[in-house]
């Protein structure tokens, strides 16, 4: 098997009648359920209209919808002639779109029908035509604008373009072939320990949309794999989580780090243990959280680490598990990792440094990206060396365990000291009457860079000076003095993407000094050695 969809019919083949993906009751509609069998008829039937109007190889299709099984059923289609995918997330407005379809250029934007109007709109905006259809409706308003290269797909073709959300300038388009895809998946089902996975028997329960590589790329290809079902989930809700799982029989859960935490604020649940679940899978989970939410709720959270570039994670998946640390696993015989420092040297034991990753081999970049599209430039630069550069702050210990400690981009640097946005989080978070926060570096005349902490506080509690300087003195009481907020803004809600990541650079917007912003509090002359 070389591509998803070969993968998907050799599932079908022998497993069609098991359930494959599974939407939620919601609203009055009753809980949906879709064989292997019935996503095959509706690709094939796709797969007829995408060749007759003249689709194929090479081919660009956005697809802008819902986690719904349509998604699913037009992505084995499209793969199977060797079209590539575009998955577009329904929160772009227009000035997002023109960009992303021009840079991408699209031959096929398929949408919801109240979606239309705006993508017609961005057709005139864009420096080339392509078809627009609704997905309840396709193949109406489809017709072949170029002749594809008459080429088989093979495991090298590009199966998808997964843009990235970029913190400065416009997202990167990720290219993500047929093998990229089938080896996260099966790494994934052969991670083992306590994510060791049985055949036709899982079912997921995956909150994050497909245009995230978590759900595209690792989860649908480890489940179709394994004959296993998919829970479409459309969004993360709070109050839906527990009785979702429930009613779908979960056994597995996914997460980012935003949602343990929301789950731990929210008021028990008598029936919150009452699940099928064996574990969870995810990133981001604060260390001071994670052995809390696993007494409470019953079920181990497994860190791993990964990226749109390289979608094979590494995991801290045997026991004993650290899950009071940020350890996200070893390397691996055939995926390999090294910590180095500014000058590139490769850094002693314990010290931190940036993560670097390739494949053991002659190949070293087999299982990763095939490039960010139409910019050989980045892409050759995340790659100096014949080592991918991640761009993430991670240290490694004697034993080769790896733990992460922030996102280069998010270090803070005070006075000389790195101090790591995620780390003063990690404290804030266990402050009874904080229900979320945020830590971003701001300017500071003496020091470069000050710390700034934005906190929503617990639903009942009002952002108070004096709450402010609670929190600076619980963070000196608990971290180095120098890390402890020296600004305090209190919100109603912090921004983050569909798929719950933090945006910290949407906090303030720009060309905004959150230090003079309307509500920011001043707590410099409390930042004090004890």
């Amino acid at each position: 098997m070389q591509t998803i969809y070969e993968l998907f019919r050799t599932t079908v083949e022998t497993d069609g009648h098991r359930p494959f993906l599974c939407r939620p009751s919601s609203d009055g509609r009753p809980m949906e359920v879709h064989t292997y069998n019935d996503i095959a008829r509706e690709t094939a039937r796709l797969r007829e209209a995408y060749i007759a109007a003249g689709f194929g190889m090479g081919s660009r299709v956005a697809i802008m919808i819902e986690t719904r099984w349509e998604f699913v059923a037009h992505f084995f289609a499209l793969n199977a002639i060797g079209a590539v995918v575009i998955p577009l997330n329904p929160d772009n407005r227009i000035s997002d779109l023109i960009y992303l379809v021009g840079h991408s250029e699209t031959d096929l934007f398929i949408t919801v029908a109240d979606r239309i109007s705006e993508i017609e709109e961005v057709r005139t905006k864009v420096g080339h035509d392509f078809c627009i259809s609704d997905i309840a409706t396709f193949p109406a308003g489809v017709a072949s604008l170029r002749l594809p290269d008459a080429e088989t797909p093979v495991g090298s073709s590009i199966c998808s373009i997964l843009y990235t959300s970029g913190t400065t300038g416009n997202p990167k388009g990720c290219l993500l072939s047929n093998e990229t895809h089938m080896l996260a998946g099966a790494r994934y089902r052969d991670m083992g320990g306590v994510l060791a996975m049985r055949r036709a028997e899982e079912r997921f329960y995956n909150p994050t949309p497909f245009y995230h590589v978590n759900n595209l790329v690792v989860t649908l290809t480890c489940v179709t794999m394994l004959a296993n079902c998919l829970i479409l989930v459309e969004r993360f809700r709070p109050q839906r989580w527990w009785p979702e799982i429930r009613e779908t029989r979960a056994t597995i859960m996914h997460y980012v780090g935003i949602i343990p935490s929301l789950l731990m604020g929210a008021p028990v649940d008598p029936e919150e243990r009452n699940t099928s679940l064996r574990f969870g899978f995810g990133a981001g989970i604060e260390p001071q959280l994670h052995r809390a939410f696993e007494e409470r709720f019953g079920i181990p959270l497994v860190e791993i680490w990964g990226m749109t570039e390289t979608p094979r994670v590494f995991g801290d998946n045997f026991e004993p598990r650290q899950i009071d640390t940020r350890a996200f696993g070893r390397p691996l015989d055939d995926y390999l990792a090294k910590v180095i420092d500014d000058e590139g040297s490769e850094q002693p034991r314990g010290q931190p440094g940036e993560l670097l990753v390739r494949s053991a081999g002659a190949d070293p970049r087999k299982g990763f990206f095939s490039g960010y599209f139409k910019n050989e430039k980045e892409t050759e630069e995340s790659w100096r060396g014949d080592w991918f550069h991640t761009g993430d702050i991670a240290w490694q210990s004697e034993d080769g365990m790896l733990y992460f400690v922030d996102r280069k981009k998010n270090i803070i640097r005070r006075a000389g000291e790195n101090i790591s946005a995620a780390e003063v989080e990690a404290v804030l978070i266990t402050h009874p009457d904080v229900a979320k926060v945020a830590v971003i570096a701001v300017p500071d005349e003496l020091r470069d860079e000050e710390v700034m902490a934005c906190v929503v506080p617990r639903e009942g509690v009002s952002g108070s000076p004096e709450l402010a300087a609670e929190l600076v003195a619980w963070a000196i009481e608990k971290t180095a003095y120098f890390k402890s907020p020296a600004w305090i803004a209190f919100k109603d809600t912090l921004p983050v993407t569909p798929s719950l990541r933090l945006q910290r650079t949407r906090i303030f917007g720009e060309n905004v000094d959150p230090r003079a912003a309307p509500g920011t509090i001043d707590l410099r002359h409390l930042k004090k050695r004890n």
